[in-house]
């Protein structure tokens, strides 16, 4: 920053946004004629926040175009269920080993600059599966996958951590909206072309096209301004705010402030882990239930799985304006509670219509709490706490369908289904812990 910028670092702006009324945020710090809302900076900031939101899109693509070709490639490897279920395992483990090294190479190295590299191993690992032949190739091709879609997810909330706190608006929910749009749209695409297209062209047509929008957004994203850095010992989590980071007012901050941000990264870290125990769960098991359970049609049974994902979608496209008109704190109160009731209503219910109609309250309370939990973990702890909170929130997506399988077997899957509920209601209760704490 040139240094005549610098002796106005005192200086705040006088038309702070609503949610930054009591917390002075990192781009306070900036030149009016360069605030994020007008002038050709806030042009540039628009451009980047579109292009991370490209990202994130690609990135729900790319794994819902793996994910609809996984029976193909079961077939193609010959593998049993349980040899199929250890050679998935590998994304897991290939996500959760990358996860903290990337925390560390965004603080090296900037977030952005790891966001594209992580997109490009994506991309360029998604056509690999199509080529084995074996269960032990297949899981070595997922173990590099999974690392390019584990260091993408870190990489990328990292550097939207940073946007958010520079634009001063909690618009973290947006970016996953633009995730969760890019796996309905992969979905969507990879059924319509599954007799079209052998699952070699359609996975390296999904690679090129990951690899054409990440050197387009890419060029947009590390050409505009560059957002400071979220550090730990500069953040703290704002429980009602649009999540911007404030500086700390104590004379030591790196000191004082290092071991509660590791405590709030910590709880919030566990919110991200009961939330994607709650969507890992509902992603497996929700067309068995109604067509087991409650004696749905295939048809309806997807019809109900479809409605939760766009009920899931909606809330996060939503999510900014619900993040202003209510704080995150009660947003995400409200979001757990209201999950944990659908959940109740879909796995109790004795009718389809009941059915369904849980299943889209469980999507529109799951929808913003892991955004939420990520962005208030980033601005506690910076690209590790994002790193932490990210691996802690796969480890619930990993867990979660294991663990109501093994339920169903001893208590029937409604009632394994209703721990859900249970998850979804403690995720409501840690922010409070969490506003407590601060």
């Amino acid at each position: 920053m040139p240094l005549r910028n610098k002796i106005r670092d005192h200086v705040r702006t006088d038309r702070p946004s609503p949610q930054s009324r009591s917390t002075p945020a990192a781009s306070d710090t900036l030149r009016r004629p360069n605030d994020p809302q007008r002038g050709p900076a806030g042009a540039s900031w628009g451009a980047a926040r579109l292009a991370l939101t490209a990202f994130f899109a690609v990135d729900g693509f790319l794994f819902a175009a793996w994910v609809v070709r996984i029976p193909d490639i079961r077939s193609q490897v010959s593998a049993s269920h349980s040899a199929l279920g250890l050679a998935l395992l590998c994304v897991s483990a290939g996500a959760v080993a990358t996860m903290p090294v990337v925390g560390r190479l965004c603080l090296r190295y900037g977030s952005r600059p790891v966001t594209v590299g992580s997109l490009a191993l994506l991309s360029l690992a998604v056509p690999l599966p199509a080529h084995a032949h074996s269960v032990a190739a297949l899981g070595g091709v997922l173990l590099l996958f999974g690392a390019g879609y584990g260091g993408a997810n870190v990489a990328m909330n990292s550097a939207a951590v940073d946007l958010v706190a520079q634009l001063r608006r909690p618009v973290m929910p947006s970016f996953h909206a633009g995730y969760s749009l890019g796996g309905l749209l992969g979905a969507g695409v990879g059924g319509l072309l599954a007799t079209a297209l052998t699952t070699a062209w359609a996975l390296a047509l999904g690679g090129l096209l990951g690899l054409a929008v990440t050197v387009a957004a890419g060029v947009v994203l590390l050409r505009g301004p560059a957002a400071p850095v979220v550090a730990p010992e500069r953040a703290a989590v704002s429980s009602s705010s649009g999540g911007a980071p404030e500086r700390a007012a104590t004379s030591s901050p790196g000191a004082a402030r290092l071991p509660q941000a590791r405590l709030l990264v910590l709880l919030l870290g566990l919110t991200a882990c009961c939330t994607a125990y709650g969507e890992g769960a509902v992603a497996d098991w929700t067309t068995l239930h109604l067509t087991d359970d409650v004696h749905a049609t295939a048809g309806a049974a997807a019809a109900g799985y479809a409605a939760y994902a766009f009920a899931m979608t909606s809330g996060r496209i939503a999510g900014t304006w619900l993040s202003i008109r209510f704080g995150q704190t009660r947003l995400m109160l409200l979001g757990g509670l209201t999950a944990a009731a659908g959940m109740l209503l879909a796995a109790l219910a004795p009718s389809v219509p009941l059915a369904v109609t849980g299943f889209v309250l469980v999507g529109l309370g799951l929808a913003n709490l892991f955004p939420l939990a990520i962005a208030r973990a980033g601005a506690a702890g910076g690209p590790q706490g994002v790193a932490l909170a990210s691996t802690l929130g796969y480890g619930g997506m990993l867990i979660g369908p294991p663990v109501i399988g093994f339920l169903a077997d001893a208590v029937g899957l409604p009632l394994a289904l209703t721990t859900v509920a249970l998850t979804a209601t403690l995720a409501a209760l840690l922010p409070l812990t969490v506003r407590a704490r601060h």
